[in-house]
């Protein structure tokens, strides 16, 4: 049994990984969130008291950083501000939380020489030509085009070099983007199923061939835990599942899954350092850690996500009035 710290875990991947790690293994599991408008405390509901706590707290706070670290074995940082366009509206809270908030957890892991997983994304790699075969690898430069992209970038730096420096235990990942339960609805997925709900037109930014490489949230979580277990200390590895979509796909499977026609949905102004497309090699982590996802089939992870919306309107139905007035004023 170990005892688990893990930091944003009333947010989307977080929770998912907190559900699939006591589902799965005989862990404990402390989860440290600070409960903004990101964090739902009903992504949590039902978890076994036994085993699970929530703190509700800033990993800014060096304090209530270093006690819970004093209590633990090890810690899994999903905590992050994570939404492109508010960073470009308000770019401050990503400096505070991804930067300074990462280096209080890196500065409590050099302390105590606990296990630290470090989760970050595949934006800080920039984009890729449409027509470009590549696909991002751990040795791809960094190359992040938005202040949310920037300080995931300079937040895996800063592992890097407390691990080097200070020989923090550290592994980093960054994953593609995630679909799945208990997303906010601020998301794109999740957003475009909850106007269909709500007999809403979905919008696409721009010409709607941005291209996302999805992956299930529960094949991240699977991901993470195997990092966390065999990782080699301070090793990078990106998790995928060759779920390349562009978004006009995504809206089209979602419409098909709901009974809607094909093209019942509008293009709007696309956003500013909208990245044209990422694709994630995963075979590092294939390889050396033996690591597959279950979720191969994008389309039945979609009809699968829509039936749990639907299914769960008393979980996204809070955030969707205040969520909707806030594309409103940018006409999105």
């Amino acid at each position: 049994m170990r005892r688990l710290l893990v930091t944003g875990g009333a947010g989307f991947i977080g929770s998912n990984f907190v559900h699939y790690v006591l589902d799965n293994t005989d862990d404990t599991v402390t989860v440290l969130d600070k409960l903004t408008y990101a964090g739902n405390r009903a992504s949590l509901a039902g978890l076994p008291e036994d085993r699970f706590r929530l703190v509700e707290g800033d990993i800014c706070d060096g304090d209530l950083v270093n006690s819970l670290f004093d209590e633990h074995d090890a810690v899994v940082h999903y905590a992050a501000e994570s939404h492109n366009d508010n960073s470009l509206t308000g770019p401050a809270p990503f400096i505070q939380t991804n930067l300074i908030g990462t280096f209080t957890l890196l500065e409590a892991a050099r302390r105590t020489g606990i296990r630290y997983h470090h989760v970050s994304t595949d934006e800080v790699y920039g984009d890729l030509e449409l027509d470009d075969p590549a696909r991002f690898t751990e040795s791809t430069p960094y190359n992040p085009s938005s202040p949310y992209s920037s300080t995931k970038a300079g937040s895996d730096l800063l592992v890097r070099a407390w691990v080097r420096s200070f020989d923090v235990q550290a592994t980093i990942s960054n994953c593609s983007n995630n679909y799945g339960p208990r997303q906010h609805v601020e998301k794109f997925i999740p957003r475009q199923i909850t106007n269909l709900i709500d007999d809403v037109r979905p919008r696409l930014y721009g010409d709607g061939l941005n291209v996302r490489d999805w992956i299930h949230a529960d094949d991240h979580s699977s991901a993470v835990l195997r990092i966390l277990d065999a990782g080699r200390i301070g090793e990078t590895y990106l998790i995928g599942a060759d779920g390349e979509k562009t978004n006009r796909q995504v809206i089209e499977l979602i419409l098909d899954a709901m009974g809607k026609s094909r093209d019942a949905y509008d293009l709007v102004n696309d956003r500013p350092g909208h990245d044209r497309r990422y694709a994630i090699d995963w075979s590092k982590l294939h390889e050396e850690l033996g690591w597959t996802p279950q979720y191969s089939d994008f389309s039945t992870g979609i009809v699968d996500a829509v039936r749990w919306y639907e299914e769960n309107e008393n979980w996204w139905r809070p955030q969707k009035a205040a969520t909707e007035k806030k594309y409103a004023e940018t006409g999105q």
